[in-house]
């Protein structure tokens, strides 16, 4: 098997349920839509019309969670974009609160597809919000003030330094908040699961099916090397992995690099020291540290964000320090795996959910900006309300928010935005 045909060397390929190989397509089938992209943007909106009663053939490059969906960090935490009130010029006060409370939605939608198709994910409740500098509790006291003006019904917990110990065995950190409404799960897991359920329900997978043209129209024509699906809608959900399939989408969506690393199985009393409460964790800076532990008590450490375009020559040495400056104690502790992959960033920070202007049958998905595990599965949701007719004010609220073409080509994007990131950066040692 070579290796785009196989997942990513990553724990979670290693520690996963197991992986049905899906046929290739091959001759022509028909559908009312045509998903492209097997991750959880596809996966869901697949299981959402299948539950609406449309049929569905899912297309996906290599294997189903191959992408970000299978690698990220596992962390299921609050929310959707990034400073949402930004949008309220375009779709008002109401429609902000609206988004935001979507935001929460998502984290249920996820917690009910993993109770309704019993999947087994190591979904465990329990994260954290690390402040980096007092400033950042400022910031942490105001989310949870509005958290709780939205009538969020989970525990909420402000920490100051000299409580941060009961959550993380680390002297970094000068408060943070609790919330027992997000957590934690095994990512890949999650996608195989859904992926089965989808089955189960007659949505139509295949794996090693790159879809490398599109016939647009009243009936689109998506084609792979050996096959073609005929549908009168067509989704993509391809996010960072889009790449040239279609150029007015693939320009408004950044790929960035984001890696990983796991230690090996950490004693029960390590375990405790670094995670007391063994909950998912992520700092407030903009390159961005997230960790927890996995289900055999590995320390999952990841971040780094790269806009450059080029992954370091050895991940493990270059996220390593990173972990030690924040748990000097696992100084000899071996890393067990390393990986990376793209996740999708828009320029706005919201996730991209709309339809084409000029192919109003043509629905898409992307931008997630390192917090799809939720909005993944929103976004599956506001396209089957979309494209059944049930509702379509959620998913216009979403569509209404303009989105800007990364100036500078394919070849600049990288270069230009990693120098904004540095300005960021810069502005946080102030």
């Amino acid at each position: 098997m070579t290796a785009s045909a196989r997942h990513t060397d990553s724990y979670y390929a290693a520690s996963s349920l197991p992986q049905p190989d899906y046929p290739v397509l091959t001759g022509e089938v028909m559908a009312d839509v045509c998903v492209v992209g097997g991750g959880f943007s596809g996966l869901n909106t697949a299981l959402e019309l299948a539950e609406r009663g449309f049929s569905v053939v899912l297309l996906e490059a290599h294997k189903i969670g191959w992408g970000a969906s299978g690698r990220n960090g596992g962390q299921l935490i609050r929310g959707v974009g990034h400073g949402l009130d930004q949008f309220a010029n375009v779709i008002g006060t109401d429609g902000v609160r609206e988004m935001k409370l979507m935001g929460l939605e998502a984290v249920e939608i996820v917690r009910q597809r993993v109770e309704s198709s019993q999947i087994p994910c190591d979904l465990t409740w329990g994260y954290c919000d690390l402040a980096n500098k007092p400033r950042d509790l400022e910031g942490l006291t105001a989310d949870a003030e509005e958290l709780r003006s939205l009538g969020y019904r989970h525990e909420l917990r402000l920490l100051e330094a000299s409580q941060m110990h009961s959550v993380i065995g680390s002297d970094r950190y000068a408060g943070g908040m609790i919330d027992m409404g997000s957590g934690h799960l095994h990512p890949l897991n999650l996608a195989l699961g859904e992926a089965a359920a989808a089955q189960q329900m007659g949505v139509k997978l295949f794996e090693q099916s790159e879809a490398l043209s599109i016939d647009y129209g009243p009936e689109v024509k998506v084609h792979t090397a050996w096959g073609c699906v005929r549908a009168t809608t067509l989704v993509l959900g391809c996010n960072a992995y889009l790449n040239g399939l279609n150029l007015h989408l693939s320009g408004k969506v950044l790929p960035a690099g984001s890696y990983i690393i796991a230690t090996e199985p950490l004693s029960e009393a390590q375990a405790t020291e670094l995670l007391p409460q063994n909950m998912a964790v992520c700092d407030q800076r903009v390159t961005v540290d997230y960790f927890r532990l996995s289900a055999d008590r590995r320390l999952l450490f990841g971040g780094a964000c790269h806009y450059s375009g080029r992954d370091p020559k050895d991940i493990g040495a270059y996220m390593q320090p990173k972990m030690l400056h924040v748990f000097p104690q696992l100084a000899n502790v071996k890393i067990d795996y390393q990986w990376g992959g793209m996740i999708g960033i828009g320029a706005n920070r919201l996730p991209q959910i709309g339809r084409l202007t000029d192919q109003p049958n043509v629905y898409f998905a992307q931008a997630y900006a390192g917090h799809g595990l939720n909005a993944t599965h929103l976004a599956g949701k506001l396209l089957a309300e979309a494209i059944s007719g049930q509702q379509t004010g959620r998913f216009d609220l979403f569509a209404k928010v303009p989105h800007i073409t990364f100036p500078g080509g394919k070849h600049l994007r990288s270069p230009l935005l990693a120098l904004g990131m540095l300005w960021h950066r810069l502005k946080e040692l102030r």
